[in-house]
């Protein structure tokens, strides 16, 4: 999963965003050399690979910089555990809103190409979602899409405290 990060920095320059980033508090070694490789260890390390690399940072995130609302791009159509989620919630303090929650792929290509926004560049490779480089798999390696990720084993990583 290459080229991610400077593919972000590049957009991100290019938006005029002014990007807050936040890492988990541990470095992918020491995790290691702490927990072992939990994304080997069933579901039960899979969630907990997730809550110290993806969801502690976010929660940190939210709360440090004092966030109301925040907005994400999940669809309905990604996935089973997103079918019935709201397109607005109120969620441990704050509004949590969900603007293409409708949108088909067609929308976001017609979007992406309106705007002459890029698809991220893991997308010419094949993946159709984008979790981690240890459980994000090609659709053509995983067969299914709901397959993607987490090695089909689950599909959501705890971001967005969705089941799956």
């Amino acid at each position: 999963m290459c080229g991610t990060r400077d593919w972000l920095l590049r957009l991100a320059v290019r938006l005029e965003l002014n990007l807050k980033i936040y890492q988990p508090q541990m470095s992918p070694a020491w995790l290691e050399a702490r927990y072992g490789r939990l994304w080997e260890q069933g579901v039960e390390g899979i969630e907990r690979y997730n809550d110290l690399r993806k969801t502690e940072p976010m929660r940190r995130a939210l709360t440090e910089l004092g966030i109301s609302a925040w907005f994400a791009g999940l669809r309905r159509d990604q996935s089973q555990s997103r079918r019935s989620i709201k397109p607005l919630e109120w969620r441990d303090g704050r509004w949590k809103m969900l603007p293409i929650l409708d949108w088909s792929d067609r929308d976001v290509f017609e979007y992406l190409t309106r705007h002459d926004l890029p698809y991220h560049p893991l997308w010419e490779q094949g993946y159709v979602s984008i979790g981690d480089w240890h459980t994000t798999r090609t659709l053509a390696e995983a067969g299914d899409v709901e397959a993607t990720r987490f090695f089909g084993l689950k599909r959501e990583c705890g971001i967005h405290g969705l089941e799956g």
